[in-house]
């Protein structure tokens, strides 16, 4: 298997330069451009450049790069949902510099992915049910992949990381007063979801602004213009409000 690793930088230009005089043979044949045109690139989409197919002690792995503030803004506001995505999941931080607004981005971004599965489960549910919705969350694909019989591709992320989803989004569920959780037992022991239009309404608000505006263009005709506000409490009031918020989701992975 190809490891996968990501970068955050603070300075693209500057990074990919040093990177070029270290590792030219990382490249495609952007390098020929340099560091400024493959900064252009990065900008691109999701906002972030891979170099793939990497030799390194004896492995095969590919590495993206994203500029620190791209990143921020993906996992605040899920403008496409792209690493915000892969960060849902539990993944290993080699090493963090003291950056508080990136650290409180990663809490936000943990606790939108709550807010999110908890629109699309049931009244009730187990804890692997909300880690599975998670981490379904970012892969496109048919609404019953996750709540129905085609569930492998996320099992096979779930099942055998049970524990680093719990420990991942243990603070998170401590907090939920939705959910009663036992810290002790670094486990989810009971949960019960309002599902009153009152209760979704004000998960829709909590939702990341990109996912409010993508629910808005679906439910709201066009020339309409209604304010956001007013298209959630419609969209609270839908028994499928859940599949509204699934098909609202940004760009999937």
């Amino acid at each position: 298997n190809m490891l996968d690793f990501v970068f955050a930088v603070d300075d693209a230009v500057t990074w990919h330069m040093m990177n070029l005089l270290k590792n030219r043979s990382h490249y495609s044949f952007l390098k020929v451009f340099g560091p400024k045109q493959i900064s252009t690139v990065q900008s691109y989409g999701a906002g972030i450049y891979y170099n793939t197919l990497v030799p390194c002690n004896g492995r095969i792995i590919k590495y993206g790069v994203i500029s620190t503030d791209t990143l921020i803004d993906d996992l605040l506001h899920w403008k496409t949902l792209y690493v915000a995505g892969r960060l849902q999941k539990p993944v290993k931080i080699l090493t963090q510099n003291e950056n508080s607004k990136l650290q409180a981005a990663l809490v936000s971004n943990l606790k939108s992915a709550v807010t999110a599965a908890f629109l699309m489960l049931p009244e009730s549910f187990s804890e692997e049910d909300l880690y599975m919705q998670i981490a379904g969350l970012s892969y496109s694909g048919d609404f019953r992949m996750v709540i129905g019989e085609d569930r492998s591709k996320v099992q096979n992320i779930v099942k055998p990381n049970v524990t680093h989803f719990q420990k991942l989004y243990s603070n998170i569920l401590q907090d939920c007063p939705q959910v009663v959780y036992k810290h002790h037992l670094g486990r989810l022991e009971a949960s019960v979801i309002d599902k009153s239009p009152e209760g979704q309404f004000t998960q829709l608000m909590a939702l990341p602004r990109t996912l409010q505006q993508k629910i808005t263009s679906l439910v709201d005709p066009p020339g309409k213009n209604r304010d956001v506000e007013e298209i959630l409490m419609q969209v609270a009031h839908d028994p499928d409000c859940g599949f509204v918020v699934h098909q609202g989701r940004p760009g999937s992975v």
